[in-house]
């Protein structure tokens, strides 16, 4: 049986392989007569490794924008796990907050989620306290309820796999068994390596295909683009040093002969010139003139790069190039980013991240059982109105019921409560609500003139004077638009 999984994990191995293998071939045309790649500078994707998309990340604004852009819309705000809808929080839900507080998961989730994007894959290290030596890394997990101490995000280049699960009948088969993390000491400044079990490990891909393993980096499809835009930026900023200051051109005048030492004051006088250093030339029989400048303008070529950019991430050139706030974006790209995030909420942060971390944690007892079959993720709402979406909302509102208001037939022609809905737009649950506060309105309204008639003095007779003559006058009855007032 050990053989037989040997066979097959060798077989896999040997189709991952030959998969690369295939990708050399990129740019190849006329039976391999020209090597497009080649001539354009473009690295094979075999050739391309992690370095290569942490060194852009780390120097390049745009390649930092394809990672961070997504990773900080995803994880903005805060992070909720809800397993009852009832008012007072669970057991579950409380522990998830003190975890959260307590190690800054969030923070460290997004930290995850940028390291796995810039390679295959990513991992976070579990801290658990069932370990007191390096060596109790290579241990599984015991059993009984853990404690969490810390957790830490670690990329490909510092998380290597060292062995796989090479058992058929494993539920693992295929998958890693044994990592090696790399660390450094920080006060010798050495490499410590240690191998770390499975069980120890969060496992994180992203844009996988086949394989479970590995994903694709997210910078690997566009490196090629990327690579233009030095090019462009690059070469447009070299063609501005080099042509923003125009040359000369010196003409000898036919009947002048210039002397040896004038030679050499005149190129003395040009390299001052040049280094700044003299404004003025004096010469006599040379006739300077200036070059013509050539500088060509960048945009359009930068702006077609970054449209394939965007049309491989799915991420609106607005927001690539920080011009997603204020009156600069428009509002399809504001609905297409936002519709993104929530998509890449649901189908990686919250399926490859969050549900396989939880999962460990209850099944380590860092988090107490639930209660539920399930509980859920609440994000940050994205689609919810800033507050300037707010007051022009309510000041159209506010001319709609006006206008609604003066028409004397309006209520005849639509009800009250269906101008709530049909015109202004208003959930059941406002038109409930005024409602019920109209109605409570007309009840204060309806016991104010009650008690004002049972105060009401009774009128005074003088002897000998009908009650109809010689009453005392008695104070008028408010008026309905009085007792509003007082009401209000």
């Amino acid at each position: 049986k050990q053989d037989a999984g040997l066979v097959a994990y060798a077989q896999l191995l040997g189709d991952l392989v030959g998969r690369m293998q295939l990708a050399t071939t990129l740019g190849m045309q006329y039976a391999g007569e020209r090597d497009i790649y080649k001539a354009l500078g473009y690295p094979q994707t075999s050739d391309l490794k992690f370095e290569d998309y942490y060194g852009r990340y780390c120097r390049q604004d745009i390649a930092k924008a394809v990672i961070d852009r997504p990773v900080r819309g995803t994880w903005q705000g805060p992070l909720e796990l809800i397993e009852s809808e009832e008012t007072k929080d669970t057991e579950f839900e409380k522990a998830w907050v003190a975890l959260n507080l307590k190690l800054s998961l969030k923070a460290k989730l997004s930290r995850l989620d940028r390291l796995t994007g810039l390679g295959r894959y990513g991992v976070l290290l579990l801290g658990l306290d069932d370990v007191s030596t390096r060596e109790g890394f290579e241990r599984p997990v015991k059993e009984g309820a853990r404690t969490l101490k810390y957790v830490k995000p670690f990329g490909e280049t510092s998380a290597k796999i060292l062995t796989y699960v090479t058992n058929p009948s494993d539920e693992r088969f295929g998958l890693p068994l044994m990592y090696s993390i790399e660390t450094v000491n920080i006060s010798t400044g050495a490499t410590i390596l240690t191998k770390v079990h499975h069980s120890r490990m969060l496992h994180v891909t992203d844009e996988a295909l086949e394989s479970e393993i590995y994903g694709i980096p997210r910078l690997q499809s566009i490196y090629n683009r990327l690579m233009d835009l030095d090019k462009v930026i690059g070469g447009d900023a070299e063609m501005f040093w080099r042509g923003a200051r125009p040359g000369y051109e010196g003409k000898v005048d036919p009947q002048y002969t210039m002397t040896p030492k004038g030679r050499e004051d005149l190129i003395s006088q040009i390299s001052e010139y040049e280094n700044n250093l003299r404004r003025i030339l004096i010469n006599e029989g040379v006739e300077l003139k200036s070059l013509a400048q050539q500088i060509a303008d960048p945009s359009p070529h930068f702006m077609v790069i970054l449209q394939a950019i965007s049309a491989e991430t799915g991420i609106p050139v607005r927001v690539l190039t920080g011009s997603e706030r204020g009156e600069l974006a428009s509002s399809q790209d504001a609905g297409e980013w936002k519709a993104y995030v929530q998509a890449r909420r649901e189908e990686h942060a919250e399926t490859n991240i969050i549900r396989p971390l939880v999962g460990m944690l209850l099944k380590y007892g860092v988090l107490p059982s639930l209660k539920t079959e399930n509980y859920t993720v609440k994000w940050n709402d994205l689609y919810s109105l800033s507050e300037k979406d707010r007051v022009e909302i309510g000041k159209s509102r506010a001319n709609a019921l006006r206008e609604y208001t003066y028409s004397p037939m309006s209520e005849a022609i639509v009800p009250p409560d269906a101008f709530f809905d049909l015109f202004l737009g208003l959930t059941p649950e406002q038109i409930t609500l005024i409602r019920e506060q109209r109605d409570e309105l007309i009840s204060q309204e309806d016991l104010y003139d009650k008690i004002l008639e049972e105060l009401e003095p009774e009128p005074v007779v003088m002897p000998g004077q009908s009650p109809a003559g010689g009453a005392k006058s008695t104070p008028a009855k408010p008026t309905k638009k009085n007792t509003m007032s007082r009401t209000k």
